[in-house]
């Protein structure tokens, strides 16, 4: 037992050492206060199709794990090598299919990397210039969140092998169309627009035209604010 007090008191005398108490809240603190940042700029500026909001909220774990590991590492090189050997046994499958989420994970886990590394001010201010930068670009390239105001996504399946037919009849009936993702399979097209619509008639004009191209073809329209 007085094996296990020593080990443990010289192992918190060495972090204290390494890592002093205000400076190791206040390095949580920046951290929680940048990944959830990252959060509410991500729900609200997201481009992917997927559930943003639900996405999101893993950047605060993983920012806040990454700075937990940094600080271990930081502080004893024998636990960094078990650290190693324990990690080297993990496999991560994160079902990641939009760049986008690539980058934003990355961005967190770079967030969680300058608090491990007792680096606030460089995380506050490089965080800072990617979230301008982002944002500048997001209007630059008019995919700011204005763009998506009143859209909705429309899912189509038809036995039609022609894009360029599918899309004609939404570009000639609504205001704006965007292809956002394509399937094909071995028969037919399945399709996915971010569109808007300024009337019902038009929605009906999709789907009278869609039948006419194609009897089989499935229309759907799902509201694109409840993605975020």
């Amino acid at each position: 037992m007085n094996i296990l007090q020593e080990l443990q008191e010289k192992y918190i005398q060495e972090f204290a050492n390494n890592v002093p108490f205000g400076e190791f809240l206040l390095n949580i603190l920046i951290t929680a206060a940048l990944a959830s940042l990252l959060r509410l700029f991500y729900v609200r500026f997201g481009q992917t199709l997927s559930n943003r909001r639900k996405f999101a909220a893993n950047f605060l774990p993983l920012a806040l794990g990454t700075l937990l590991i940094i600080m271990i590492v930081k502080s004893s090189i024998a636990l960094s090598l078990g650290l190693v050997g324990a990690l080297s046994i993990v496999r991560f499958r994160a079902a990641i299919k939009d760049p986008e989420e690539l980058t934003y994970l990355f961005i967190a886990i770079g967030i969680g990397l300058a608090g491990g590394a007792n680096q606030p001010v460089l995380a506050i201010v490089t965080f800072s210039i990617i979230l301008a930068l982002l944002f500048l670009s997001l209007k630059i390239a008019g995919k700011g969140a204005s763009r998506r105001e009143g859209a909705y996504f429309i899912h189509i399946r038809t036995e039609s092998e022609s894009v360029q037919a599918v899309s004609k009849i939404l570009t000639d009936a609504l205001p704006y169309v965007d292809l956002k993702r394509m399937h094909a399979p071995d028969k037919g097209l399945e399709l996915s627009f971010l569109c808007k619509f300024d009337s019902l008639e038009q929605l009906e004009k999709v789907k009278t035209e869609l039948r006419l191209l194609s009897p089989g073809s499935v229309l759907s329209v799902v509201e694109q604010p409840d993605l975020a």
